[in-house]
């Protein structure tokens, strides 16, 4: 279980009296997630998720995070909303730790990815894209490109014999991504981590979008090129055509992609594959003896990013 911070019924009730939402009837640690500890609490007026904010996460970001799920969430996007204290300050703490509560969404995220769930998922992406042009903060992407080789280096690869090849093979795409990143896209408002369960849906339509700590400024087609690794591969390791067409047509029906935006995809998605391939080799490498969750395998990342490689034209995402 996910939950690294243990909390008592005694902690919990104390510190719901700084907020208007009745009393304590129930709560339990929420499993899934790796970054923060998560509980799904029950009151006598709803239910909510709280969250203590790990050692991963900076203290500075957390007005960001929470500001903009409150701007979206009144623009009409369905997010989790910031409960505010009585005091009108939604940020408070609990056992030494950054805590926040947010309004619980109903909806469950995708097992098993079908063609509509990429739809759906491309016009809620583009709508969330759309209310981040009216949000003010910003908050520069710390998993962007400049940070990718510094995240090899902390690997220590070299020092692992077995592991020259992969390093040799990663610093010569970190130098090709490094020539070709673009820099004059249309950049906005980012999730940045909308994974499948990170997704919500009742049936195969979007009901919300959770986990918004990754969220940053940046290239706006970004988001696009990561959900497409996350969304349009199977279990083989095959891409499935269908479902990045289905994604990227949704998505371009509230905001068309502009042929600049198009083109840079190819790089986008390697770029995209070489970000979560760094971080989850740097987890899988240094993981802890009494690590509570069991990082997951890089070399996912490492087939996908071969699959970019190989494109030339945008039909092999079903683009032409």
């Amino acid at each position: 279980m996910a939950v690294y911070t243990h909390i008592t019924d005694d902690d919990l009730a104390a510190f719901l009296t700084q907020y208007e939402v009745g009393e304590l009837t129930s709560f339990s640690g929420i499993a899934e997630g790796v970054e923060n500890t998560n509980f799904l609490v029950r009151t006598t007026t709803g239910t909510y998720i709280l969250t203590l904010y790990e050692k991963r996460v900076e203290v500075a970001d957390l007005p960001f995070f929470l500001n903009l799920m409150t701007h979206l969430s009144a623009s009409g996007l369905s997010c989790p909303t910031p409960v505010l204290g009585r005091d009108g300050i939604a940020l408070k703490e609990l056992n030494g730790r950054p805590a926040a509560m947010v309004t619980f969404l109903e909806g469950v995220w995708p097992r098993r990815i079908q063609p509509d769930h990429c739809r759906s998922l491309g016009g809620a992406m583009a709508s969330l894209h759309q209310a981040g042009t009216t949000f003010e903060m910003r908050r520069v992407n710390a998993l962007s490109v400049a940070s990718w080789r510094p995240l090899l280096t902390s690997c220590g690869l070299p020092a692992r014999k077995i592991y020259h090849n992969l390093y040799n093979e990663l610093n010569i795409e970190l130098s090709w991504l490094e020539r070709q990143w673009p820099t004059d896209l249309p950049a906005g408002i980012i999730h940045a981590d909308m994974f499948p369960d990170n997704v919500f849906f009742l049936r195969e339509e979007v009901s919300g979008i959770i986990d918004f700590y990754f969220a940053c400024t940046d290239i706006l087609v970004y988001d696009l090129a990561i959900c497409l690794n996350a969304w349009c591969f199977e279990s083989d390791g095959s891409f499935n055509v269908t479902k990045s067409k289905l994604m990227t047509a949704a998505y371009q029906q509230i905001r068309p992609l502009s042929e600049q935006e198009l083109a840079a995809l190819p790089v986008l998605a390697r770029g995209s594959a070489m970000r979560f391939l760094l971080t989850r080799l740097y987890d899988w490498l240094n993981q802890p003896e009494d690590a509570l969750v069991k990082p997951k395998d890089p070399r996912e990342y490492l087939k996908k990013l071969h699959f970019h490689q190989q494109v030339t034209r945008l039909g092999a995402y079903g683009l032409e």
